[in-house]
Protein backbone atom coordinates (compact mmCIF):
# COMPACT_ATOMS: atom_id res chain seq x y z
CA UNK A 1 0.00 0.00 0.00
CA UNK A 2 1.24 3.21 -0.08
CA UNK A 3 2.08 6.14 2.16
CA UNK A 4 -0.55 7.78 4.17
CA UNK A 5 2.15 9.79 5.93
CA UNK A 6 5.46 11.66 4.77
CA UNK A 7 8.06 13.23 6.47
CA UNK A 8 10.59 15.71 4.17
CA UNK A 9 13.73 17.83 5.36
CA UNK A 10 11.92 17.83 9.30
CA UNK A 11 13.84 19.31 11.94
CA UNK A 12 13.30 20.31 15.40
CA UNK A 13 15.58 21.88 17.78
CA UNK A 14 15.06 23.16 21.55
CA UNK A 15 16.98 25.52 24.04
CA UNK A 16 17.49 24.09 26.91
CA UNK A 17 19.59 25.70 30.09
CA UNK A 18 21.04 28.06 27.75
CA UNK A 19 21.84 25.25 25.01
CA UNK A 20 21.03 25.10 21.55
CA UNK A 21 19.77 21.38 21.22
CA UNK A 22 18.98 19.62 17.75
CA UNK A 23 16.33 17.04 18.74
CA UNK A 24 15.80 16.31 14.96
CA UNK A 25 17.61 16.89 11.43
CA UNK A 26 16.34 16.73 8.23
CA UNK A 27 14.49 13.81 8.70
CA UNK A 28 12.66 12.05 5.99
CA UNK A 29 9.85 9.09 6.61
CA UNK A 30 7.47 7.82 4.95
CA UNK A 31 4.72 5.84 7.08
CA UNK A 32 2.88 3.28 4.48
CA UNK A 33 -0.49 1.67 5.22
CA UNK A 34 -0.78 -2.43 5.93
CA UNK A 35 1.97 -1.62 8.47
CA UNK A 36 2.77 -1.10 11.96
CA UNK A 37 5.93 1.54 12.01
CA UNK A 38 8.14 1.57 15.35
CA UNK A 39 10.02 4.65 16.23
CA UNK A 40 12.60 3.75 18.83
CA UNK A 41 15.51 5.50 20.44
CA UNK A 42 17.34 6.42 23.87
CA UNK A 43 15.73 8.84 26.00
CA UNK A 44 15.61 12.16 24.45
CA UNK A 45 16.28 11.09 20.67
CA UNK A 46 13.46 12.65 19.59
CA UNK A 47 10.85 9.61 18.88
CA UNK A 48 8.11 11.69 21.14
CA UNK A 49 9.41 15.16 19.21
CA UNK A 50 8.87 13.03 15.79
CA UNK A 51 5.63 11.46 16.57
CA UNK A 52 4.13 14.62 17.71
CA UNK A 53 5.17 16.65 14.37
CA UNK A 54 3.66 13.79 12.61
CA UNK A 55 0.44 14.41 14.19
CA UNK A 56 0.41 17.89 13.60
CA UNK A 57 0.67 18.49 17.26
CA UNK A 58 4.35 20.22 17.00
CA UNK A 59 5.46 22.32 14.13
CA UNK A 60 8.53 21.79 12.79
CA UNK A 61 11.15 24.37 12.70
CA UNK A 62 11.85 23.29 8.68
CA UNK A 63 10.67 20.93 6.55
CA UNK A 64 6.81 19.68 6.21
CA UNK A 65 4.62 16.63 7.03
CA UNK A 66 2.34 14.63 4.14
CA UNK A 67 -0.98 13.56 5.43
CA UNK A 68 -1.67 11.30 2.26
CA UNK A 69 -1.52 14.03 -0.43
CA UNK A 70 -2.01 16.96 1.95
CA UNK A 71 1.15 19.21 2.20
CA UNK A 72 0.36 20.66 5.72
CA UNK A 73 3.51 23.42 5.91
CA UNK A 74 0.38 26.37 4.49
CA UNK A 75 -2.15 24.85 6.67
CA UNK A 76 -3.77 27.15 9.48
CA UNK A 77 -4.95 26.12 12.57
CA UNK A 78 -8.32 25.70 11.63
CA UNK A 79 -7.40 22.73 8.72
CA UNK A 80 -4.76 21.60 11.34
CA UNK A 81 -7.15 20.38 13.62
CA UNK A 82 -10.06 19.23 11.32
CA UNK A 83 -6.77 16.68 9.32
CA UNK A 84 -6.45 15.46 13.06
CA UNK A 85 -9.28 14.72 13.60
CA UNK A 86 -10.57 13.25 10.31
CA UNK A 87 -7.27 11.38 9.13
CA UNK A 88 -5.21 11.16 12.40
CA UNK A 89 -6.22 8.98 15.90
CA UNK A 90 -3.97 8.91 18.84
CA UNK A 91 -3.29 6.95 21.84
CA UNK A 92 -1.53 7.96 24.63
CA UNK A 93 0.46 6.56 27.40
CA UNK A 94 -1.38 7.85 29.92
CA UNK A 95 -4.58 6.94 28.68
CA UNK A 96 -6.00 10.73 28.97
CA UNK A 97 -9.19 9.22 29.68
CA UNK A 98 -11.59 12.25 31.05
CA UNK A 99 -11.95 10.39 34.95
CA UNK A 100 -15.84 12.26 35.32
CA UNK A 101 -17.04 10.77 32.00
CA UNK A 102 -18.06 6.92 31.58
CA UNK A 103 -15.86 4.76 28.63
CA UNK A 104 -18.82 5.48 26.17
CA UNK A 105 -18.29 8.93 26.37
CA UNK A 106 -14.65 9.24 26.21
CA UNK A 107 -14.79 7.36 23.30
CA UNK A 108 -17.46 9.40 22.02
CA UNK A 109 -16.28 12.67 22.59
CA UNK A 110 -13.57 13.43 19.08
CA UNK A 111 -16.62 12.05 17.21
CA UNK A 112 -17.33 14.76 14.54
CA UNK A 113 -20.69 13.14 12.69
CA UNK A 114 -24.06 12.90 13.83
CA UNK A 115 -24.53 12.07 17.45
CA UNK A 116 -26.83 9.23 17.28
CA UNK A 117 -24.71 7.68 14.69
CA UNK A 118 -21.75 8.40 17.21
CA UNK A 119 -23.14 6.46 19.78
CA UNK A 120 -23.86 3.29 17.35
CA UNK A 121 -20.06 3.71 16.90
CA UNK A 122 -18.50 3.97 20.11
CA UNK A 123 -20.58 1.08 20.75
CA UNK A 124 -19.47 -1.24 18.37
CA UNK A 125 -15.76 -0.02 18.43
CA UNK A 126 -16.57 -0.71 22.63
CA UNK A 127 -17.20 -4.38 21.48
CA UNK A 128 -14.34 -4.70 18.92
CA UNK A 129 -11.95 -4.32 22.04
CA UNK A 130 -13.55 -6.27 24.29
CA UNK A 131 -15.29 -3.87 26.41
CA UNK A 132 -18.90 -3.82 25.42
CA UNK A 133 -19.82 -4.41 29.03
CA UNK A 134 -17.80 -1.68 30.35
CA UNK A 135 -19.59 0.64 28.30
CA UNK A 136 -20.61 2.61 31.59
CA UNK A 137 -17.82 2.46 33.68
CA UNK A 138 -15.75 5.38 34.64
CA UNK A 139 -12.58 5.51 34.00
CA UNK A 140 -11.22 4.44 37.79
CA UNK A 141 -13.36 1.94 37.71
CA UNK A 142 -11.28 0.20 34.59
CA UNK A 143 -7.82 -1.79 34.75
CA UNK A 144 -4.70 -0.18 33.10
CA UNK A 145 -5.08 -2.21 29.84
CA UNK A 146 -8.97 -1.40 29.80
CA UNK A 147 -8.30 1.89 29.70
CA UNK A 148 -5.53 1.87 27.09
CA UNK A 149 -8.40 -0.02 25.33
CA UNK A 150 -11.11 2.59 25.67
CA UNK A 151 -8.53 4.91 24.24
CA UNK A 152 -7.47 2.95 21.44
CA UNK A 153 -11.35 2.49 20.50
CA UNK A 154 -11.55 6.51 20.55
CA UNK A 155 -8.60 6.99 18.54
CA UNK A 156 -10.56 4.94 15.90
CA UNK A 157 -13.88 7.01 16.41
CA UNK A 158 -13.63 9.43 13.22
CA UNK A 159 -12.41 6.17 11.29
CA UNK A 160 -8.87 7.75 10.32
CA UNK A 161 -6.57 5.99 8.49
CA UNK A 162 -3.37 6.67 10.15
CA UNK A 163 -3.01 5.77 14.24
CA UNK A 164 -0.36 7.31 16.66
CA UNK A 165 0.71 5.71 19.55
CA UNK A 166 3.24 7.10 22.49
CA UNK A 167 5.05 4.20 24.61
CA UNK A 168 1.19 2.96 24.09
CA UNK A 169 2.18 -0.34 26.26
CA UNK A 170 4.54 1.29 28.92
CA UNK A 171 1.69 0.83 31.49
CA UNK A 172 0.53 -2.54 30.76
CA UNK A 173 0.88 -5.86 32.08
CA UNK A 174 2.04 -8.60 29.67
CA UNK A 175 -1.41 -9.88 28.77
CA UNK A 176 -2.59 -6.35 28.33
CA UNK A 177 0.25 -5.33 26.10
CA UNK A 178 -0.42 -8.72 23.71
CA UNK A 179 -4.23 -7.95 23.60
CA UNK A 180 -3.12 -4.12 22.04
CA UNK A 181 -0.64 -5.18 19.89
CA UNK A 182 -2.80 -7.73 18.80
CA UNK A 183 -5.37 -5.09 18.11
CA UNK A 184 -2.70 -2.80 16.15
CA UNK A 185 -2.17 -5.59 13.52
CA UNK A 186 -5.97 -6.54 13.12
CA UNK A 187 -5.76 -2.56 12.29
CA UNK A 188 -2.91 -2.66 9.96
CA UNK A 189 -4.26 -6.13 8.22
CA UNK A 190 -7.11 -3.71 7.67
CA UNK A 191 -5.19 -0.75 5.62
CA UNK A 192 -4.74 1.50 8.14
CA UNK A 193 -0.88 2.43 9.12
CA UNK A 194 0.26 2.47 12.58
CA UNK A 195 2.78 4.41 14.52
CA UNK A 196 4.27 3.43 17.43
CA UNK A 197 6.96 5.04 20.01
CA UNK A 198 8.27 2.42 21.92
CA UNK A 199 11.40 1.43 24.86
CA UNK A 200 9.85 -1.90 24.05
CA UNK A 201 11.74 -4.79 22.56
CA UNK A 202 8.40 -6.70 21.98
CA UNK A 203 6.56 -3.85 20.66
CA UNK A 204 9.44 -3.47 17.91
CA UNK A 205 9.47 -6.51 17.39
CA UNK A 206 6.20 -7.14 16.65
CA UNK A 207 6.38 -4.08 13.90
CA UNK A 208 7.26 -4.30 9.84
CA UNK A 209 9.13 -1.58 9.89
CA UNK A 210 11.55 -0.09 13.16
CA UNK A 211 13.32 3.27 12.47
CA UNK A 212 16.19 3.90 15.01
CA UNK A 213 16.62 8.08 16.38
CA UNK A 214 20.04 8.84 17.20
CA UNK A 215 21.73 12.32 16.43
CA UNK A 216 19.08 13.97 15.34
CA UNK A 217 18.22 11.54 12.40
CA UNK A 218 16.49 8.16 11.63
CA UNK A 219 18.01 5.11 10.37
CA UNK A 220 15.77 2.20 9.19
CA UNK A 221 16.97 -0.67 11.36
CA UNK A 222 14.15 -3.06 9.91
CA UNK A 223 11.66 -3.72 7.23
CA UNK A 224 9.90 -6.31 5.69
CA UNK A 225 8.67 -4.19 3.21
Amino acid sequence: MGELLRARGVSKSYALRGRHVDVLREVDLDVRGGQVTALVGRSGSGKTTLLHILGLLTTPDRGTVFVQDVDTSGLGDGALADLRRSRLGFVFQSYNLLPQHSALRNVLLPYTGRRSAGEARARALLARVGLAERAGHLPGELSGGEQQRVALARALVNDPPVVLADEPTGNLDEASEDVLLGLFRELADEGRAIVLVTHNPVVSQAADVVHRLGEGATATERSTA
